[in-house]
């Protein structure tokens, strides 16, 4: 049997950081549309019979009756394979969600809190997924394979041997505990970066998000391609996401003002499908106001300015001199002693005070 397996599309989310900059987020909506119109393609090209979605399938908040619309009619497209989705945190199964109050096509099954299990010619396929945006427990742990001779395919959005208190909270699942029930494969989702090759012979696999979401998101994303034959698993990675998110460091030690880092900024050598986070480090020299660089840089893909650079002075031996510049730092030290204000704030007033005196 061939599948697809996905997880964590996240259709129609809002891109917030994306949308402070331009029409980003609406472009990387409309990627969303474009990569899983791909996929839909790839499985009529390959006849894939089977076709997973392991959760966080859409943005409940923020979903379009459209988005489910165009998606629906993709899936009528490929009246042969059989659809499966578990609903996850981020796209519960609930009273006002579009997966109890729209009319799917006939080829999709979706889940609810009930672990169920659907029978067909090639394997068994157990799933489970949420009803709410949190949950503790689907009570995976306890199913019990009903014909271990056949194909047995677990899906389910949840989080794999979760120590943290936030992720206690979406479906704890016990790897080892998974493992002795002996499914075949499990579709995991929840994880937004790919695990499916870190052991010999490994069967619960996470997809990662299928595009990226942002710029903790970095590197590839796609789907998992698999086939099982005979009771052996054989699965690989598909990339299908050309654009990518990337973080990339400035160090403005040797840069003089602010014109000069302008300048570096606009020519930087940027690939042209990346979205950008520009890390500004080492020692400076000037007042770094980020706003303003936004406003005045031409890179149009770096839509995201870090600013950790730290003062370029020796504080302790300027206030020893005898000047204006010492006696001021002097003071700003004290205060910085006495706790009246943040470090923060008085590194700004340093800053903005030590530029004006450097004139």
């Amino acid at each position: 049997m061939k599948f697809i397996h996905i997880a964590d599309m996240h259709f129609d989310t809002p891109f917030t950081t994306l949308n402070a900059k331009g029409n980003f987020g609406k472009i990387r909506r409309l990627d969303q549309r474009e990569i899983f119109k791909k996929i839909i393609e790839y499985i009529k090209q390959n006849k894939i019979e089977y076709f997973f979605i392991s959760g966080d399938f859409y943005e409940h908040t923020s979903i379009r009756k459209s988005t489910i619309e165009y998606i629906n009619n993709l899936f009528k497209t490929i009246p042969e394979t059989k659809i499966f989705i578990t609903p996850g945190n981020h796209d519960p199964y609930i009273k006002n969600s579009m997966y109890s109050n729209f009319y799917w096509s006939e080829n999709v099954k979706i889940f609810t809190s009930k672990i169920e299990m659907v029978e067909t010619k090639e394997a068994d396929i157990y799933g489970v997924g949420f009803d709410n945006f949190y949950c503790e427990n689907l009570n995976v742990e306890n199913i019990e394979i009903k014909n271990k001779n056949k194909i047995n395919i677990l899906i389910t959005h949840g989080a794999l041997n979760a120590s943290d208190k936030l992720q206690l909270q979406y479906n704890p699942i016990s790897k080892s505990k998974l493992k002795q029930i002996g499914f075949d494969y499990v579709a995991l989702g929840h994880i937004h970066k790919p695990d499916y090759n870190t052991e010999i012979n490994q069967n619960i696999v996470y997809p990662g998000s299928t595009i990226s979401m942002g710029f903790d998101e970095i590197g590839e994303h796609g789907f998992i391609v698999g086939n099982i034959e005979n009771k052996q698993l054989q699965i690989a990675f598909i990339p299908v996401d050309n654009k990518g998110f990337a973080e990339l460091e400035l160090d403005v030690t040797n840069i003089n003002d602010i014109d000069e880092l302008i300048e570096k900024i606009n020519n930087l050598s940027l690939k042209e499908n990346y979205l950008y986070k520009l890390i500004l480090i080492g020692k400076r020299k000037f007042e770094i106001e980020v706003l303003n660089l936004y406003r005045i840089i031409t890179k149009e893909n770096i839509i995201k300015i870090k600013d950790k650079t730290e003062l370029n002075y020796n504080l302790e031996k300027m206030a020893n001199d005898y000047t204006l510049k010492g006696i001021f730092i002097k003071e700003i030290l004290n205060e910085m002693n006495d706790k009246n204000y943040t470090k923060e704030q008085l590194e700004k007033i340093l800053e903005i005070a030590l530029t004006a005196l450097d004139k």
